[in-house]
């Protein structure tokens, strides 16, 4: 999120680019490092070698900056699948979220930015906006696609089955009491699948 405090979309001054790539580089160092509850703009500034002020003219809050540290890499991770049918497309989409999730800098950037926007309702509009509306929009695709190809009943809430589907493998991230396998991302899948009623 940027200077205006506007999800989505750096306003202000002319940018620096090699400036921020310094500054988004420290910000994901520290993240991997020590998550973003003890991290502080003071040591992104100090690592990027910039003043603590270039750093607030680019974003309002530690959040904002490991936020856009964050995003990127995130969602390019995790690409729209096409294989023909929704399980496969399920499978391959959970697939691609386990393996970006199996980085350490991922799912302490992921788990850590979740439990900062729990209190901060600016970085939580950024974050439905950046993070949640883009990924749930391709997965809403994937869900078009079977009702178009008579997969799933017309009537199948697509907003509920995605819930289905995402819940359980953030729930084991931020619990971390069982781990996140091929075999647990194969067993939501086949649950969800029954429990909408897919068709052959």
């Amino acid at each position: 999120m940027g200077t205006m405090g506007l999800p989505g979309a750096h306003r202000g001054r002319p940018r620096s680019e090699g400036a921020d790539r310094a500054i988004l580089e420290a910000a994901a160092a520290l993240l991997a490092e020590r998550g973003l509850a003890r991290m502080s703009i003071e040591e992104v500034a100090a690592r990027a070698g910039v003043a603590k002020t270039t750093v607030y003219r680019r974003w309002t809050s530690k959040g904002a900056v490991a936020l856009d540290a964050f995003v990127t890499r995130y969602l390019a991770l995790q690409p729209l699948p096409d294989t023909g049918n929704l399980r496969g497309d399920l499978l391959k989409a959970l697939r691609n979220w386990r393996r970006a999730v199996s980085d350490p800098l991922i799912a302490r950037s992921l788990t850590g930015l979740i439990a900062e926007v729990q209190g901060d309702p600016v970085l939580a509009l950024a974050w439905k906006v950046r993070v949640v509306q883009p990924i749930r929009d391709q997965w809403r695709r994937m869900f078009e696609r079977a009702l178009d190809r008579g997969e799933i009943d017309p009537g199948t809430d697509v907003e509920v089955a995605m819930d289905l589907v995402f819940g359980p493998g953030y729930h084991r991230l931020v619990h971390r009491h069982l781990p996140v396998t091929d075999g647990f991302t194969r067993s939501v899948v086949d649950a969800v699948l029954v429990g909408i009623g897919t068709r052959p």
